[in-house]
């Protein structure tokens, strides 16, 4: 079942690409019809998870490459539940918040199914090397993406994203391949690497060396510079994809390939360095570094959808800061900040990137401060409060529960981790309040420019208003019931605590 989330999204790909110039209704439709059908499967995958507690099970498992011991694998564990769903939810309203795309319209949905289905593919691959060739299928879309429909610098910010993932990429191959010359099986199923007893010194260098490969796509300071850039650059679905769940690809690839084939990699050296001893202090340091970092240059900019971009940043650092907490509630806290982030960093690129600036014309805060938009787009003021709220953590939302569970871990593993969390924590309010009062609720007198003819915006459309639905009622429902995800999370996460993947 699951399977086919991967198989209609590259077959709706293909029908899109076949569909003929100028027919921008039929793209539209056949897009949402696919990524609907892949929310569904997602849904209908998690459900029959519950029942066995989430325990892995095998999808397909075909051989692909039988001299090499390269199988068609996927297979899935409640941690792939979890995100398969959350790329469910973005690929359903990625679609919705792209209803106006004109020019091009089934190459742009042929490209945007493409990077779903590769999604879909690593989230699935229990099969290293099918595992990267879907994570490269995920890379070539983006390009394009932001390439053709982008705006502010759109080449160069396409260029920089490829570059970055392809350097990542390569970095990833290297370890993979030396992992699976060193491990005598001949075999490149991620089970079998866990368990082929790699030497420990061989694991010291390859670890760091994965690690950072997949931690440059998930923002991972000081490799996070792509990432504002990208998301700038790119359409508000693009934007959307990249922070909610394209940056998942990389922290999945953290937990799932470097922390599970090599996890002796994080043991001591044996000596410290200021305070520093193992490469888990070093990736726990540029963790929380990036939280305080990505929070403070938020606070600095004068942009509105680079406010978004470097909260991104900050957010993200959670996520790796719980990977190596290396306890079950902080690692918890990391999958579930995943899926938590994908769902608000979405609705927050939904709501400045296509409901405010397609209308307003300008992300500049100055300019949005003379404009009252409270007033001229009472829902999307409300919208962005409400997922103001989710992204600074408040009780009731899906952030709350995921920081709290990593901030509790990382107090476990090195109390100042977590203080030095807490500070990026207090600098997220202070940037969200400042870009919510600034383009929503400002005093400033009104600009000249508001009292000409024909200046009237644009109402709410029904798409815009169901892509902020989805993504809220995802949001809030987590935060209010978080236990329907930690059911799915915490046995994966223990299998992976207990020796690596069972």
């Amino acid at each position: 079942m699951l399977a086919w989330t991967i198989y209609l999204s590259f077959a709706g790909a293909l029908l899109q690409a076949l569909l003929p110039k100028g027919r921008p209704a039929l793209s539209r439709w056949l897009a949402l019809a696919v990524a609907l059908s892949g929310l569904a499967l997602a849904v209908l995958g998690f459900a029959a998870g519950m029942p066995d507690h989430f325990a892995r099970f095998t999808i397909v498992d075909a051989p692909w490459v039988p001299s090499m011991g390269i199988h068609y694998l996927l297979a899935a564990d409640g941690i792939s539940l979890v995100l398969v769903l959350l790329t469910g939810l973005a690929a359903v309203a990625g679609v919705l918040f792209s209803w106006n795309i004109e020019i091009r319209t089934n190459q742009f949905f042929a490209f945007y199914l493409a990077l779903i289905g590769g999604v879909y593919g690593v989230f699935l691959s229990f099969d290293l090397f099918l595992l990267f060739v879907f994570y490269e299928i995920a890379i070539v879309p983006k390009y394009f993406l932001i390439a053709i429909w982008g705006s502010t610098r759109r080449e160069y910010g396409a260029m920089k994203l490829a570059l970055y993932s392809f350097v990542g990429s390569a970095m990833v191959l290297i370890g993979l391949l030396a992992a699976y010359a060193a491990s005598g099986s001949r075999s490149t199923g991620l089970v079998d690497l866990a368990h082929a007893g790699l030497p420990v010194s061989f694991q010291m260098w390859a670890f760091p060396l994965v690690f950072i490969g997949f931690g440059i796509l998930a923002g991972m300071w000081p490799f996070h510079t792509w990432a504002p850039t990208g998301h700038v650059a790119a359409p508000t679905a693009a934007s959307m994809l990249l922070a909610g769940v394209v940056m998942k690809l990389g922290a999945y690839g953290c937990l799932r390939v470097a922390m599970s084939v090599f996890p002796h990699g994080m043991d001591p050296w044996g000596f410290t360095l200021l305070g520093i001893g193992s490469w888990r202090d070093v990736f726990a340091l540029l963790a929380v570094i990036g939280i305080v970092y990505g929070a403070l240059v938020a606070l600095a900019q004068t942009d509105f959808k680079f406010v978004i971009g470097y909260s991104s940043v900050s957010h993200m650092g959670f996520v790796l800061l719980g990977l190596m907490t290396l306890n079950q509630i902080g690692m918890t806290g990391a999958v579930l900040q995943m899926f938590s982030h994908g769902v608000i960093a979405g609705l927050l690129f939904a709501i400045v990137g296509r409901i405010v600036y397609e209308r307003t014309h300008t992300r500049q805060l100055a300019e949005l401060e003379t404009m009252h938009l409270s007033k001229r787009l009472p829902f999307a003021a409300w919208a962005f409060v409400i997922a103001g709220m989710a992204s600074m953590g408040l009780p009731g939302f899906s952030g709350f529960v995921a920081e709290l569970q990593v901030l509790v871990g990382a107090w476990i593993a090195r109390p100042w981790w977590t203080i030095v969390a807490g500070v990026g924590i207090v600098v997220g309010v202070a940037y969200t309040w400042r870009a919510m009062q600034k383009a929503f609720f400002s005093d400033a007198p009104p600009g000249p420019h508001l009292h000409e003819p024909g200046h009237e915006l644009a109402a709410i459309t029904w798409p815009e208003m169901a892509g902020v639905a989805l993504l809220g009622a995802a949001t809030l429902a987590v935060g209010l019931y978080p236990r329907v995800l930690l059911d799915a999370i915490e046995p994966a996460v223990r299998a992976l605590l207990a020796g690596g993947l069972q």
